[in-house]
């Protein structure tokens, strides 16, 4: 289980901030800015949870957090039971972080790249040229597998990061906006790896601007507007609570209901 208590990420400003209605964002206090405001959410093991919200909203930071490559201002995150703070590298092992702005070496090969971060994890090597298998069948990558990364489309890249993300196996898989900029053949390949791991019992937990994710896939939700956490729940419960049938006009709703802040 992840358990997030009171998280706060605040920033020093160099100039003031201002939303996009113009006025000055209420996430400004003097020169400090709330990325994150007083974050309280507890996450099982196994399933999938959906964090949505408008740009800047404060998801990739969180998920930062969460990969323990940023540290929080204030507030404590345990990962069965541990502070992330104490044991980083430990947490780490049962970690999978995938961002759109991870970077890939680009004269290595795929494969060069998954038994590169392989061994960094410590596998053997017969154990890892079998991983290395299983992934590049779930995720279509045969054909490119041996081709330099420098070569790669969008989507060729961002399976190679996923791949790169689980080749240790880890038990949490962490994912900032998994399908953007992907066709809809690439984007069906990646998701096939997020039902992969629901059925292996793992828990991950991805960003996402795409209402057709979160009723497909998600098995949780989790809103965040102006660096708050402003629903928890499932996409029935977001229906629910705001008397609408289409998820993206419930979630304008959530968040426009949100006391004192401006939605975009």
């Amino acid at each position: 289980m992840l358990q997030l208590s009171a998280i706060t990420k605040t920033f020093r400003l160099a100039k003031r901030r201002k939303t996009n209605a113009g006025a000055i964002d209420p996430r400004e206090r003097g020169r400090t800015f709330y990325a994150l405001d007083g974050i309280d959410l507890k996450i099982p093991s196994g399933g999938v949870l959906g964090l949505l919200g408008q740009n800047g909203a404060g998801k990739t930071t969180l998920l930062r957090i969460l990969s323990t490559s940023l540290k929080q201002s204030s507030g404590v995150v345990l990962c069965d039971g541990e502070d992330l703070t104490k044991n980083p590298l430990e947490i780490r092992r049962r970690i999978g972080f995938v961002s759109g702005n991870t970077g890939l070496y680009g004269r290595l090969t795929a494969r060069e790249m998954l038994l590169y971060y392989g061994r960094l994890h410590g596998m053997q090597a017969a154990a890892l040229r079998e991983r290395i298998d299983e992934l590049s069948a779930t995720l279509d990558m045969e054909a490119f597998l041996d081709r330099r990364n420098e070569t790669f489309s969008s989507g060729m890249r961002q399976k190679v990061s996923i791949a790169r993300a689980l080749i240790h196996d880890p038990d949490i898989l962490l994912c900032d906006e998994l399908t953007t900029g992907l066709d809809v053949a690439a984007a069906e390949s990646v998701l096939a790896v997020v039902e992969m791991c629901r059925e292996r019992n793992k828990t991950v937990l991805f960003s996402t601007h795409h209402m057709d994710e979160v009723d497909q896939f998600c098995d949780r939700v989790a809103i965040l507007h102006a660096g708050r956490l402003c629903f928890e729940g499932d996409a029935n419960g977001m229906r629910q609570q705001t008397g609408e049938s289409f998820l993206d006009k419930a979630f304008l709703k959530i968040i426009k209901a949100v006391p004192g802040e401006v939605a975009a």
